[in-house]
This record gives structure tokens, C-alpha cells and sequence, in this order.
């Protein structure tokens, strides 16, 4: 499916769903507990979907309705599964699943996903599983999916870089229900707002682990998850978009469903777009971003990887030089997001420098044109937005990966003014 899309003003609220990545998180956790979980507003997306399907196949029993989902979890000894493991799109729910699977016993899972996931890279978190007992192997030998993974978890040292947080989260998550104690050094680690994310999430449960910082963390086995009932908070990776274009000028656009105190490390961008010069007002649940002359910027985006995308349109839109900066890690997302959105910001006119670890954007207008979505949900929304301020039509192919994450973004785009069209 494409979108054609045109100029227009947006004004008005948009409800935010909730965070892919504390859903993704409460389903894990849930089904490695004992007892009924009971997760609220979770978001409902090919993403956490996919997540629930990995899960029930480890032997959770998931109920998901409207507004809550049920999961009866498995007590930390996951079964074998019947079938192959097919997490579609989401790199989330293939790392933290790779480390349940190394809890099973006796057997074996097999984990793959599309054609974008075989290609995203796991080898770092494959080696520390190995190192702890487990037996984890690529079936191409590439570090990459589809990986046959068996435990036990039996405890140990490992050191790891975390080029992506998911490792360290996916070893964290699940060391707790290994036989022995886990010993990680992290020798590198980027986005790690991430990994304060589940940090929180340990807490609430009452895991035991020590920590030097974010350089070692020492975790106790036979530990126990316990059931819980908790809200999903909205999602900052989401909110981007309608934030950003809420500082476009003209526009005035409110995010209802926000919480600033929360751990996701996008909430970031709020500041990013103060930085920039945006009038920004923030209440206990909502934010409102209204336009004004944009300024570029010096931003390091190591914590905020996702958004890299939609900054990058910012920057097409404000006065001098905008330098995205320390995100080499972009480059192994849903597509290598750095030189994806260099090469369709330039159809659209911009003027912009590819660095190794990020972008520079010289401000200047833009005119619609043809661009691809490359399968990378936020490329498309960030592609939508910048197109909402082109001159003329933008047609955006593949745009139907959105609902990866945001299945009523462009409802939600169109009912603030935007102007969507679907075409197939």
C-alpha cells in the first residue's frame, strides 16, 4: 500500500499508543512469571503480536482483549515449542525470546523472522548465551536468524557489546531463571535508556542484581518473576512524529497519554525540539508542541536511535546546520536508517551529509516527490511528516509498515488535518 500525500496545517490532539517497548517487556515478563498477569493498554501492533505468538509458543497462555491482555505464565521453565518461532519485524521480541529459549531444559527452539530480521544481527548476544551454557547457533553462520537455540542457562562470565541494547536487556531479563549466577561485562553500550527500562521493570519485580554502573552487572539465578497488574505508558517512539510536527510552523499539535517521568529515552525529543526553539508546554499526561522558526543543532542521538529518522526532517525545516551525531547504530535498525533517510530527504531536495554514525542536514524546503518506506515504520512517518510541508505531492511506497508499531498513524495524522490518501 502507498500513501499520497500533500501541505497542510496540523492542529489538534492525538491520542499516543502505548510503548512498544514496555509491552513487548510486560509480555516476557508475564509469561516467565507464575501466576495471571493482567497487562493495561498494551499496544496492539504486528510488533507486540508478535511477541504474544513467541510467547504462547514457550507455554504462556495469552488472552488479549480490547484494553487488557491475560497471561498466565510459565514459572521460567518455557517448553519446547511445536513449531518454528517466527517473529515477523520485530528485533525486540527476537533478542528477549532468544534468551527464554536458552532456559529450556531439554531441546531445542528455533527463532527467525522476515526478510529484514534475518538480516539484523544477534551474534554479540549469541555468544554471551553460549558463554553462559546455553547452545545458540546461526544456521547460516552469520550471526544472524534463523538461530537454533537450547539451554540450560547453567550461570557464568561473559563479556558483551551492546551495540544494541536488546543483548544486554535479553541477558538481563531472563539470567534471573538460569541455575547459576550471571556475570556480564559490558564493554560497550548504546541506547541505554533502554537498559534503564528494564532495570525498572527488575525492580518492580523484586529481582536481585549488582551493578558497577553500567560497566558489570551480577545477577542471581533460581529467582521467580511474580504476577502483576500495570499500565502500559504511551509511547515516546510514537509521540515523535506528532511532536515534531506540532513544532512546524503553523501547527499546534498536543500528545495526550505522555508521561515525562517515565524511563523510555525518547522522551528526549521533547528537549531535542526545545533545542531547536519549539514552544513546548508540558502537563502530567499531555504535551503540546506549537510551531515556531526552527534552529539547527548539534544532537547526539545515542540514546535515541529511533529518533533519527524524524530529527532528520527537522532538520530540512530549520534555519543554518542540524548534526545528528554518535548514533552508529541506526545503521542495523529496520533498515540502515542513516543512509535510507539521506536518499529519500534528497528526492525530496534536501541537502544532506552522510557521516558514519549520522547525518548533517542543511535547512532549506521541500518538494513532494516518490519515496520508499524501505519496510522501516519509522522512515514512513518520518517521510509522512515531512511531506505534510512539502511543496506538492508526495507518494510514499510500502507504507503499510507502520502497523508494526502505529497501525492509526495516518488516522491520527488525518484527523489533525492531514492530508492521507490510500493507494495500492
Amino acid at each position: 500500500m502507498d500513501w499520497i500525500c500533500e501541505a497542510a496545517t496540523l492542529r489538534g490532539s492525538v491520542e499516543i499508543p502505548g510503548s512498544k517497548s514496555h509491552t513487548i517487556r510486560a509480555v516476557a515478563i508475564a509469561s516467565l512469571a507464575e501466576g495471571e498477569s493482567v497487562i493495561r493498554q498494551p499496544l496492539d501492533s504486528q510488533d507486540a503480536r508478535s511477541a504474544v505468538a513467541a510467547y504462547r509458543a514457550l507455554g504462556a497462555a495469552i488472552e488479549t482483549g480490547a484494553d487488557a491482555w491475560h497471561v498466565k505464565g510459565f514459572a521460567g521453565k518455557p517448553r519446547v515449542p511445536d513449531d518454528v518461532i517466527d517473529v515477523g519485524n520485530s528485533g525486540t521480541t527476537l533478542n528477549i525470546v532468544m534468551g527464554t529459549c536458552a532456559l529450556i531444559e531439554e531441546g531445542a527452539a528455533v527463532l527467525t523472522g522476515d526478510a529484514q530480521i534475518r538480516r539484523r544481527p544477534s551474534g554479540p548476544l549469541a555468544a554471551s548465551l553460549n558463554d553462559l551454557g546455553a547452545s545458540v547457533r546461526s544456521t547460516r553462520n552469520n550471526g544472524c536468524p534463523p538461530f537454533v537455540v537450547a539451554g540450560p542457562w547453567r550461570g557464568g562470565d561473559t563479556a558483551i557489546e551492546a551495540v544494541s541494547s536488546q543483548y544486554l536487556t535479553s541477558l538481563l531479563l531472563n539470567a534471573p531463571l538460569a541455575q547459576g549466577e550471571t556475570r556480564i561485562d559490558v564493554a560497550l553500550l548504546h541506547e541505554k535508556p533502554y537498559v534503564e527500562m528494564t532495570l525498572d521493570w527488575l525492580r518492580h519485580e523484586g529481582i536481585v542484581w549488582h551493578a558497577n554502573g553500567f560497566a558489570a552487572f551480577t545477577v542471581p539465578g533460581g529467582q521467580r518473576y511474580r504476577a502483576f497488574d500495570r499500565r502500559i505508558p504511551g509511547d515516546f517512539s510514537s509521540a515523535t512524529f506528532f511532536l515534531a510536527a506540532g513544532a512546524l510552523p503553523g501547527n499546534d499539535v498536543s500528545c495526550a497519554g505522555l508521561d515525562m517521568n517515565d524511563t523510555q529515552g525518547d522522551r528526549a525529543v521533547v528537549e531535542y525540539l526545545r533545542r531547536m526553539g519549539a514552544d513546548i508546554e508540558t502537563g502530567s499526561e499531555t504535551i503540546r508542541v506549537r510551531g515556531n522558526t526552527l534552529k539547527g543543532c548539534d544532537l547526539d542521538l545515542n540514546a535515541t536511535p529511533d529518533a533519527l529518522p524524524m530529527m532528520a526532517v527537522m532538520g530540512c525545516f530549520a534555519e543554518g546546520e542540524t548534526r545528528l551525531l554518535n548514533v552508529p547504530q541506526a545503521r542495523i535498525k529496520e533498515t540502515d536508517r542513516i543512509a535510507v533517510m539521506g536518499r529519500e530527504l534528497a528526492k525530496m531536495g534536501a541537502h544532506i551529509e552522510e557521516l558514519p554514525d549520522g547525518l548533517i542536514v542543511h535547512g532549506g524546503a521541500l518538494r513532494g516527490a516518490e519515496v520508499q518506506g524501505h519496510g522501516d515504520h519509522r522512515v514512513i512517518m518520518a517521510l509522512a511528516v515531512a511531506a505534510s510541508r512539502a511543496t506538492g505531492v508526495t507518494r510514499i511506497h510500502g507504507a503499510d509498515a507502520v502497523a508494526v508499531t502505529f497501525p492509526a498513524f495516518a488516522a491520527s495524522l488525518s484527523a489533525i488535518g492531514g492530508i492521507v490518501e490510500f493507494q495500492t
